[in-house]
């Protein structure tokens, strides 16, 4: 069972084509020694794999936390790569039922790496099932039903479980428990982004220089995945105009599709527009916003309240969402009235 990996477009996920994915693939590290960023987890998992390989061992099951884009399901590559281990991908919402894990288990060769994205996803009667499988690789098969029904041990074979998850505070504690090493991955600093850039410049032969990289790198969130991405679209408007990859480009380009300064997209000017213009600032509430902008508020409280309030763009408060002074000395506006920071 192999769930193919979600990727955002620019800021906000879309499906993949076979092209996109072949891109994606490209620019994967394939070892910790090539993984740009994330330095103190790599350290970590270096330790935690040499340690495994030295007692002749399974590595530890490893949980992956961390906001989309930064590198977990290539962390997860590189840990069967670096194990010489083969790799099962999954994800949670593709195991609703505890059949669907079974399966998946009992088919696992020993030592075999089996990752599964999005874990918190999971149905919960699988969750239970990974629990004992997890710690003494070994699961119960129902047999029957009501009174009659029997339960077969089946033994697993020695494995590795990668977990990745963008919500780790959803995973159940016997769970979290049961990993031996927890990774939290953090957002990149321009600098680690410039080198991300190069990198994927260098491996599709782009010719982009320093402000150009520069650019690119304050315009991405923090975000390997969304740094590609805008390389690409740079990269697209360069050969479609015939132009250098240079800033000015960059800034075309970005220009074009919507990405300011900041990084932030269409959907984040909407948001932040409609609380200063609509509502004076705000507060206002979630699901009043959402509806004002047209949009799920899961979407709105998943995707674009943790970049706005990272850079400090947008509060949460008991009463609402505030936009803060930076909101409005971004948008070139003034209150009309006064509000929680004047």
């Amino acid at each position: 069972m192999t769930a193919a990996p979600v990727d955002d477009d620019l800021t906000n996920p879309e499906p993949e084509s076979d092209a996109e994915l072949a891109f994606e693939g490209a620019l994967r590290p394939k070892s910790l020694t090539e993984f740009v960023g994330q330095t103190k987890v790599r350290g970590q998992l270096e330790l935690l794999l040499k340690a495994a390989a030295m007692q002749g061992r399974t590595p530890d099951h490893i949980l992956l936390a961390g906001p989309p884009g930064l590198g977990k399901t290539t962390l997860a590559m590189i840990v069967a790569h670096e194990s010489n281990r083969p790799l099962r991908m999954s994800s949670g919402p593709a195991i609703q039922h505890a059949g669907d894990l079974a399966a998946v288990l009992s088919s696992l060769v020993p030592g075999e790496v089996l990752f599964i994205d999005e874990i918190h996803r999971m149905a919960r009667s699988a969750e239970e099932m990974l629990y004992l499988a997890m710690e003494d690789f070994r699961i119960d098969i129902m047999v029957g039903k009501g009174a009659g029904a029997t339960s077969i041990p089946l033994e697993l074979s020695a494995f590795t479980l990668v977990g990745a998850t963008t919500r780790s505070g959803l995973l159940p504690n016997p769970l979290r428990d049961r990993f031996g090493f927890t990774a939290h991955l953090e957002f990149y600093d321009e600098a680690e982004l410039e080198e991300v850039i190069r990198r994927a410049a260098k491996l599709l032969d782009i010719d982009i220089d320093t402000d150009a990289l520069a650019e690119i790198a304050g315009r991405s969130r923090g975000t390997p995945r969304i740094a590609n991405r805008l390389l690409r679209r740079v990269r697209d408007y360069a050969l479609v105009h015939g132009q250098a990859a240079d800033i000015r480009t960059v800034k075309a380009a970005l220009e074009l599709y919507d990405v300011d300064a900041l990084g932030l997209d269409r959907l984040d000017r909407a948001v932040l527009e409609t609380v200063l213009t609509r509502f004076d600032g705000g507060p206002v509430g979630l699901n009043t916003l959402a509806v004002s902008v047209g949009e799920e508020s899961d979407t709105i409280e998943s995707v674009v309240e943790p970049f706005l309030v990272r850079v400090g763009l947008l509060t949460r408060t008991p009463r609402g969402r505030i936009a803060t002074p930076e909101a409005w000395a971004h948008f070139g506006l003034t209150r009309r009235t006064g509000g929680l920071f004047d």
